[in-house]
């Protein structure tokens, strides 16, 4: 890999980057609540004639929104819900949530990760020390950043690119990781012919009610506990 072209290892990214702005100003008004209420009966009606092909149109659209973090992924993930209720919509929205990671994932190691992983991993000092923190506790942080809300999905894929994160792990890392969250807005999209026929908009805030929010801190806490373990121990050799 040392011998491609740098432009060429980068372009992959670079393309990602390019959609993603583009989306941002081109299908900001077509990834919408509105859109969504507004094809409803077209969307119903095709799905009941045509569900297998609805399902992996479906997944493959959902993955191009993550891959290229293209606006309207909550709209998707309502829209998992909405046509195909909590389950298996659940299951169908976090296969292409995973498969679009993957491929930014993939594009930003290829481009910079193993270069960047590799500077790291010969520095000194206290960014050496951070590197090695989070070699020792991959698992923990993966989880980690896909269960908190405050970090962004675009982020959550590119940083593990970085700090050269096993496939593996992050694939599985992630597609576990996002069942909490992407559940909790498929039952919400699950019950959106009440919302459309009330000409209301749906609750987006859900996550952060008691009820939801705090199972996902329990989590959450599961996941630092080796992180603080692993601390504690460290200290005592000390």
């Amino acid at each position: 890999m040392s011998d491609t072209n740098p432009i060429l290892r980068r372009l992959p990214l670079i393309i990602i980057l390019t959609v993603a702005v583009l989306g941002a100003f081109f299908l900001r008004d077509y990834l919408t609540f509105q859109a969504l209420a507004d094809n409803r009966e077209a969307l119903i009606a095709f799905r009941d004639n045509n569900y297998l092909l609805t399902v992996l149109v479906f997944i493959a659209v959902y993955v191009l929104i993550v891959a290229f973090s293209l606006p309207g992924a909550t709209i998707a993930t309502l829209t998992g819900g909405f046509l195909f209720a909590t389950f298996p919509g659940a299951l169908f929205n976090i296969t292409g949530a995973t498969i679009g990671a993957t491929a930014i994932f993939l594009a930003a190691r290829w481009g910079f990760g193993e270069k960047l992983g590799a500077r790291l991993e010969g520095s000194d000092g206290f960014v050496k020390k951070i590197k090695d923190g989070i070699d020792e506790n991959q698992w923990s942080m993966l989880f980690l950043i896909r269960l908190v809300p405050a970090v962004p999905f675009f982020m959550a894929n590119l940083i593990p690119s970085f700090l050269e994160v096993p496939l593996r792990r992050f694939v599985i890392s992630t597609f576990v990781g996002i069942i909490p969250g992407t559940t909790v807005y498929t039952s919400v999209g699950e019950g959106l012919g009440e919302v459309f026929a009330s000409g209301e908009t749906p609750n987006l805030g859900i996550i952060f009610e008691p009820a939801i929010l705090f199972p996902i801190l329990g989590l959450c806490a599961l996941a630092v506990l080796p992180i603080i373990i692993q601390a504690v121990r460290g200290k005592k050799d000390l």
